[in-house]
């Protein structure tokens, strides 16, 4: 299968980012774990102009199909936003996003990434404990997100855990053939 090359986001990329975060939220609908009505009380999709803020986006796809978001927390990387559109969910385009976003922190000498997800959710937590995350618990600034989170509703929508991985643990070894990443 050809995948999608992962690169920077444009501004234009940024605007449409939102439609496919809502999109992707679907995708929870009857998983494991996650409460009947979920989408009711999902925080709405991040705007245009608070993605535009990120420290960086990595999109993937033409028309963009999936996107990851990443922030700083504690020093570490921070995978804030991981979504895919469901018409192109199961192709591999996640785990695409995802090593190109370890790819990129690490270039960028960060010890690691932290993120926080849905428990019990096949493509939340089990998904990145197979790139080598593992569940911690959360200090300092991943507790400060957490907490955050909660007070959003997320965790009345389903279990979440707060995760980490350490560069040099496992990771798949970097490809920069497969991706194509500027700085925004």
């Amino acid at each position: 299968m050809l995948m999608a090359a992962v690169r920077a986001a444009t501004e234009a990329d940024l605007a449409r980012l939102p439609a496919l975060e809502a999109a992707s939220d679907t995708l929870l609908t009857g998983m494991p774990g996650i409460s009947s009505g979920a989408l009711l009380r999902l925080p709405p999709p991040a705007a245009a102009g608070e993605l535009a803020a990120a420290l960086q986006i990595l999109v993937a796809g033409d028309p963009v199909a999936g996107f990851a978001r990443i922030e700083e927390a504690g020093g570490f990387a921070h995978l804030e936003q991981l979504s895919v559109h469901p018409a192109a969910a199961g192709a591999g385009l996640g785990r695409a996003l995802l090593n190109a976003a370890l790819h990129w922190a690490r270039e960028r000498g960060y010890p690691g990434m932290t993120l926080c997800t849905f428990s019990e959710v096949p493509f939340n937590a089990p998904f990145y404990r197979s790139a080598g995350f593992v569940v911690v618990e959360p200090e300092g600034a991943l507790a400060s997100l957490r907490r955050h989170e909660a007070e959003l509703g997320l965790d009345d929508v389903g279990p979440r855990v707060a995760m980490r991985v350490l560069f040099g643990s496992g990771l798949p070894p970097s490809d920069d053939s497969k991706h194509s990443l500027g700085n925004t």
